[in-house]
């Protein structure tokens, strides 16, 4: 994968590049929830791209992008998608962040709107974590730094997937990639992002400022980042669209990839003017 150093780190990213005949077409770039990367969204970038200039980033520690020592908050995060957006020359941009590109997609548009196009926020949240969920979190960030993966396999699945998306068989290869790719990441690094993410600061009170065109997508059986959470920012952000998706839990690019392409299809075309 290409990659940009930027803010101390070599951010690794995909890029379609233009769709042929179409040099100046808009680009979206995508930023994946925690435990994932840029992959996570290939079946929506497959259905865009000969329309727009396609780009996922790979957060610090995870996807290809190596470990730092320091760096996982959310708002240096941010930083990294500033540079990464003005070195490639991309804005201004459609953003599609799930979770915590979602905590990144807030900031982008609250503070670097002129950035921006448009802001699609999947299973993601304004607020800090819930205090009932962070300490299990940080303990398991811990127990993942020395055993891996495999012992809390279960209950990671659990929140990072739907129960329908879990019973059905056609989801074991999609599962068994994703774990695939975890187990390639540093494990230091992984547990440095789930703490930047257990840890990150409430963004709601900024969410006023935000004046792109926004759509909210929740998956209706999402535990990680619920309903009330998508219901909460889409209050907040002037005309935004708010859309729950059945039958889908956390990772709803991949669970419902063909609901989850057509909201984000039809909004940027209704934002572009299509």
């Amino acid at each position: 994968m290409p990659t940009v150093d930027v803010n101390g780190a070599s951010i690794s990213y995909t890029d379609t590049g233009a769709p042929p005949g179409k040099p100046g077409a808009p680009a979206v770039v995508f930023g994946h929830g925690l435990l994932f990367s840029g992959w996570m969204f290939h079946p929506q970038i497959e259905a865009l791209r000969p329309d727009y200039r396609c780009v996922t980033v790979d957060w610090r520690g995870q996807g290809d992008t190596p470990a730092t020592s320091s760096g996982y908050d959310m708002d240096t995060l941010t930083a990294d998608a500033v540079a990464l957006i003005g070195r490639l020359g991309l804005g201004p941009v459609h953003y599609v962040g799930l979770s915590m590109g979602g905590f990144v997609g807030q900031r982008l548009a609250a503070r670097h709107g002129a950035l921006l196009r448009s802001l699609t926020l999947l299973d993601t949240s304004a607020d800090g974590e819930d205090p009932a969920k962070a300490g299990e979190y940080r303990l398991l960030a811990n127990v993942y730094r020395f055993t891996g993966v495999r012992p809390l396999l279960g209950k990671v699945k659990a929140a990072m997937f739907g129960p329908a998306f879990l019973a059905s068989a056609a989801s074991g290869p999609v599962i068994d990639a994703w774990v695939r790719g975890l187990r390639r990441c540093e494990r230091a690094g992984i547990r440095k992002a789930v703490l930047g993410v257990v840890d990150r600061a409430p963004v709601h009170d900024e969410l006023a400022r935000v004046s792109v065109p926004t759509l909210v997508v929740v998956g209706a059986d999402d535990v990680a980042t619920p309903r009330a959470d998508a219901e909460r920012i889409a209050a907040a952000v002037d005309g935004a669209r708010l859309e729950v998706v059945a039958d889908s839990g956390h990772s709803s690019t991949l669970e419902q990839p063909a609901a989850v392409t057509t909201l984000i299809r039809d909004f940027l075309t209704s934002v572009d003017g299509g």
